[in-house]
């Protein structure tokens, strides 16, 4: 099943990364804070004042809360207006 955003919202996947602490304890995605950094997953076509500045594949920064989280086929999604992304990470 595919998830295709209308008007100005992006679906994004939020990246997990695995930190290492300074005394070797590997702490998995899920055990620290709210990551920031997701990956553009579908974009939707804008509106006549809104053109979309980010396609598939973008790594972006979100606010913290930003969004609404769905679960798809086990997988899970953020769905957030263009205007809730703060930056392109290149």
């Amino acid at each position: 099943m595919n998830i295709k955003p209308l008007a100005e919202r992006v679906v994004i996947k939020m990246l997990e990364a695995e930190e290492t602490t300074k005394s070797g304890i590997v702490l998995p995605g899920t055990a620290k804070e709210k990551p920031q950094v997701a990956e553009v997953v579908a974009v939707g076509p804008g509106t006549s004042e809104v053109s979309m500045e980010v396609k598939v594949g973008d790594k972006v920064l979100i606010g913290r809360y930003a969004g609404t989280e769905v679960k798809l086929d086990g997988e899970e999604f953020t769905i957030v207006k263009q205007t809730d992304i703060l930056a392109i990470v290149e």
